[in-house]
């Protein structure tokens, strides 16, 4: 009977994680689809590295929502072959976690780096494709920002080259030509400025991560033990 109450318990945790793993996965979608929200503008971002990591959360979130299903349907059913397998994909997620988290932390120099090109080829753009304007100026007062690193490198660009005026999406309060008054606009660039709120994010986008590692981790071996006992042919009904 101690054996049977104990399997009981384990059938109930598997399927009681199982319900925070689908809360997890929606929680990844959302937080995938808040940070693809924030940096999508195609008239600029055209590079598709940018969008590789919110994408990458959101089919983490989608796939981790689909195997839940697994799990509840084999804890609920006792079936070994289900559990098994939410077993198995659960343990191959936690290790694509572990892969991409490694990857990103590599690679964001190369992240970085796609910023400042792509927003530096929009500006360059500015004068001869109404796509790029409208990208650039949309970018600009959406992140409160002016230029690539700063308001100085409009300098550099038609059809501001030469001059200190800057494009009027610039401007704290918009107004036309008000582009020509730098003491009402932003001066940090695009750049430095979408950096700056994506690691003012990366605390909870870290916190969200390790929790669910965590609960990954407890359901993979509450399985093992699950499979085990229907294994052994205890009743835990």
């Amino acid at each position: 009977m101690a054996v049977e109450g104990g399997m009981k318990c384990v059938k109930y945790l598997v399927f009681f994680f199982n319900f925070l793993f689908w809360i997890c996965g929606c929680a990844l979608i959302g937080l995938g689809i808040y940070v693809l929200v924030q940096v999508h503008n195609p008239q600029v971002f055209k590079n598709a590295s940018i969008f590789g990591p919110p994408i990458v959360i959101i089919a983490v979130g989608v796939v981790i929502f689909f195997i839940s299903f697994f799990g509840c349907c084999g804890a609920a059913k006792e079936n070994y072959c289900m559990v098994t397998t939410f077993a198995v994909l659960l343990g191959l997620i936690f290790l694509v976690e572990i892969a991409a988290a490694i990857a990103g932390y590599v690679y964001r120099n190369q992240v970085q780096n796609a910023f400042s090109d792509t927003i530096t080829d929009g500006m360059k753009n500015y004068n001869s494709s109404t796509e790029a304007k409208k990208g650039i100026d949309d970018l600009q007062k959406s992140f409160q920002c002016c230029g690539a690193n700063n308001f100085t490198d409009w300098k550099n660009y038609d059809p501001f080259k030469g001059t200190n005026d800057v494009p009027d999406s610039c401007c704290k309060t918009p107004s036309t030509n008000c582009g020509k008054n730098l003491t009402n606009i932003y001066t940090v660039g695009c750049v430095p400025q979408i950096e700056n709120m994506l690691k003012t994010r990366i605390g909870i986008i870290a916190g969200v991560a390790l929790g669910i590692a965590f609960f990954e981790i407890l359901g993979i071996v509450f399985a093992c033990c699950l499979m085990k006992g229907i294994r052994s042919g205890y009743e835990v009904m």
